[in-house]
């Protein structure tokens, strides 16, 4: 598994520690970098200046050496005394061998003695100054040797010091942050189970706002969704039985309208037929009689064929699939004009309204069918514009096609707080079913009824 991969499977709380602490880590090896790197030449700049001045101290000794009674003697006091400094060593050098210099003072630093890397790295040769004398008419010298032991242990220190307490304080940020991360992502998970609540249908769910302002805003806008999708699922049950209710009353009208129609007709069809049966059986059929049974029985048969057609125009208008859309709603607002002359109806509709589907053209019809029939029983309205015009392919489903349906009338509008009669909810419905939408807006200068058909076909 690749890195960046394993990264992608990390959660937000994971990679926040993650990265703070990378960035704790950074800064501490940095430091002690910076440690390191300034460690070379301070304990170049120690060791110069303890060998200058055990030189120069030695020099001095040096010029009265030869007036002491015993020159030998003082040389070796003072060989023993500066010796016992901590940063330098001094040693004979003859003339037949170089007498090997002391080892340096042991280190008393807290941490003891530097490991041998460290000792390499900041301090790998040794500085050795030699410093010729006279004893006794004798040429020989003086061997100063530094030992930055007591500067390498304390840098050794700080260095030990520095790490221990950068950890220390790493550490304990890292609790700190994790401890606010945690607190502060906190909402995530109830917002989580929220909208797991959302999916699985419980819109009632409301999440408690809470962590950073940001989280809060989310919560709120959650819980906003939630309630509208509260709503538009409480409007669509409400629907629904609006749809069941006037399926039933369509079905009762229609049951009584063929109980009313269609059974007297069928009596008498029935009547007529069985009077024509009995009186071909005579031997001398009645002539005039026969006319009569069979005009009455033409009559009853053409007001059969007249109330299926009303039937056939409830149910389907028969221009509509005849004609096609356009002619039908012509033929629709000429009889609107014709039976009502003093109401001014204004059309905006394209000459060609193909393409749309069956059901979308019948869709669009019904709209204008009811919207102008609410205008002519309700409104008390002088003008009506009727407008039908394409809308943009919609940007949330690519290619998608719908026509707008726009019915505006200069009438009285509804009364505050209409509830929506049969043929209008009936409307919005039909709307609906094909995935538009359906507004009415009533201002004291009119009702405007705008619906959002979308094609049923490709």
């Amino acid at each position: 598994m690749t890195g960046q991969a394993m990264w992608q499977k990390l959660s937000l709380r994971a990679r926040l520690n993650t990265l703070l602490a990378l960035v704790l880590m950074i800064g501490l090896v940095v430091n002690v970098a910076r440690l390191l790197v300034e460690a070379v030449p301070r304990v170049q700049a120690e060791d110069q200046s303890v060998v200058r001045l055990a030189r120069q101290f030695v020099e001095t000794l040096a010029i009265g050496l030869n007036d002491t009674p015993d020159p030998e003697a003082r040389l070796n006091r003072i060989i023993e005394d500066i010796n016992r400094l901590r940063h330098v060593s001094i040693t004979r050098e003859t003339a037949a061998a170089r007498i090997a210099p002391p080892a340096g003072p042991a280190n008393t630093g807290s941490t003891g003695a530097p490991p041998s890397w460290f000792v390499a790295l900041v301090h790998p040769e040794q500085t050795v100054v030699s410093v010729p004398i006279t004893i006794n008419d004798k040429s020989e010298s003086l061997l100063i040797t530094s030992h930055p032991n007591d500067e390498m242990a304390e840098i050794w220190d700080g260095i030990v010091t520095q790490i221990e307490v950068g950890l220390a304080i790493a550490i304990a940020l890292l609790l700190v942050t994790m401890l606010v991360v945690n607190r502060a992502l906190a909402p995530l998970q109830t917002l989580s189970d929220g909208m797991a609540s959302l999916e699985a249908g419980a819109y009632h769910t409301r999440i408690d706002p809470g962590g950073s302002p940001e989280l809060a805003a989310i919560c709120d806008k959650l819980n906003h969704l939630a309630a509208t999708l509260e709503g538009a699922t409480e409007d669509k049950r409400r629907l629904a039985e609006r749809v069941v209710f006037i399926q039933d009353a369509e079905r009762r009208e229609v049951a009584r309208e063929l109980h009313d129609e269609f059974g007297p007709y069928l009596f008498a069809l029935r009547a007529h037929a069985s009077a024509l049966l009995r009186m071909s059986e005579a031997s001398e059929p009645n002539v005039d009689a026969l006319r009569n049974h069979g005009r009455a029985m033409l009559d009853q048969i053409n007001a059969l064929q007249q109330f299926n057609r009303r039937i056939l125009e409830k149910l389907r208008p028969v221009a509509l699939t005849e004609l096609g859309l356009g002619e039908a709603l012509e033929a629709l607002l000429r009889l609107w004009r014709e039976a009502h002359s003093d109401v001014t109806i204004e059309t905006a509709i394209p000459p060609s309204l193909n393409g749309a589907g069956d059901t979308a053209d019948l869709t669009i019809y019904r709209v204008v069918q009811e919207a102008l029939t609410n205008v002519f029983r309700h409104a008390g309205a002088t003008r009506v514009k009727v407008t039908i015009e394409p809308v943009p392919p919609s940007g949330l489903k690519r290619g998608a096609r719908s026509t707008l349906v726009r019915v505006q009338d200069n009438g009285g509008g509804f009364a505050p707080e209409p509830g929506l009669g049969l043929g209008l909810t009936g409307m919005r419905e039909r709307v609906m079913a094909l995935g538009g939408s359906v507004t009415v807006a009533s201002t004291t200068g009119g009702v405007t009824i705008e619906a959002i058909v979308p094609h049923t076909t490709s």
